[in-house]
């Protein structure tokens, strides 16, 4: 079982999908604890990637270059998700 901690501003740190039947615990700031299977949080995630690109306007494939990007810090991804208890139900 993977653990997680919700921080001060209601994020968890997930950059990537986690294996659909893996079970996650996420300890809330408030002391709740939840469980989620990885297929949850990972629809979260793509909820909240979809979210991203939409106000920063990174959908479709208009400008953008196929090569990979030389930067050290990716722009198009996302590495906290916002959650909030009673989210798995």
């Amino acid at each position: 079982m993977i653990t997680l901690q919700q921080d001060a501003d209601g994020f968890i740190r997930m950059n990537r999908h986690f294996p659909d039947n893996s079970l996650i615990s996420i300890r809330f700031t408030d002391g709740a604890a939840e469980q989620f299977t990885g297929a949850q949080l990972n629809a979260v995630f793509d909820d909240a990637l979809a979210e991203f690109r939409g106000l920063n306007r990174l959908e479709g494939a208009k400008g953008f270059s196929r090569a990979p990007a030389k930067t050290v810090h990716p722009t198009k991804n996302i590495t906290f998700v916002k959650v909030h208890p009673k989210m798995a139900a």
